[in-house]
């Protein structure tokens, strides 16, 4: 059986970048596809098997951040790492909060670059891959399915999640109870092969609260002072056939 390759997708308006960027990750045994605009991203992804996109925030036929969130809008899945030049932390959050995976403030050095890159790609291996004994999650009329990366209501609704947002759901839902610091999310959903801000964590805290109670009646997650985030609900772990 062939290993797959995975191919990445690197969106940048500058020629330069784009041709520096394609040595280097090839180099690092990924394929590459390259293109200049959202226009170009739109089209790559609907001719070809994307695994990863690199984008960058300033197109010349529109914003990155936007693209990122219509994509997700769309249930596109693709995990996304954004390029910025915006050095405000708060930009960067934005970022996350449009549905991307990750983000690195230009410049950068290539070599951090695919660090995050196969750090997100591992993330969503280790998702994919089914293990011995898969559970299914209920909580409050909830039920997450960790194979299918599904959320559903009480009412069979589906609830869209980010693969950040899942990945921080189900790090809760294979501890329900324990406090678990932001250092120790970090590591759970990010793998510390970044630098990543310890404010994301509160970032999709936040997402989750909203999507998963609008009306903001339930406490699912308490904030522990000088501690982290807890899960407060009871869970229960359904064994599934393999």
């Amino acid at each position: 059986m062939t290993e797959h390759t995975p191919q990445i997708l690197v969106v940048d308006d500058d020629p330069e970048i784009r041709k520096l960027l394609a040595r280097y990750i090839e180099g690092q045994a990924f394929r590459v596809l390259l293109a200049s605009s959202c226009g170009e991203l739109r089209r790559s992804i609907a001719a070809h098997e994307v695994d990863l996109v690199v984008l960058d925030v300033m197109l010349p036929d529109g914003s990155g951040l936007d693209l990122c969130r219509d994509l997700r809008a769309e249930r596109n899945t693709i995990p996304i790492i954004l390029l910025t030049a915006l050095k405000e932390d708060i930009d960067r959050i934005i970022g996350l909060e449009m549905g991307a995976d990750d983000y690195l403030g230009k410049p950068f050095n290539p070599r951090e670059l695919v660090a995050r890159i196969r750090a997100v790609l591992r993330r969503r291996s280790e998702t994919i891959v089914e293990i011995p004994g898969p559970k299914l999650y209920q909580f409050e009329g909830f039920i997450a399915d960790p194979r299918k990366r599904s959320l559903a209501d009480a009412r069979g609704n589906a609830i869209e999640l980010t693969g950040a947002e899942f990945d921080l759901l189900q790090s809760f839902l294979d501890r329900p109870g324990r406090v678990l610091s932001r250092d120790q999310l970090l590591d759970l959903t990010h793998g510390r092969d970044g630098d990543v801000l310890d404010r994301s964590i509160d970032v999709l805290i936040s997402r989750l609260r909203r999507k998963l109670d609008p009306l903001g009646n339930a406490r699912l997650f308490k904030t522990v002072r000088n501690g982290g985030y807890q899960l407060v609900v009871k869970v229960e772990a359904q064994d599934l056939p393999s």
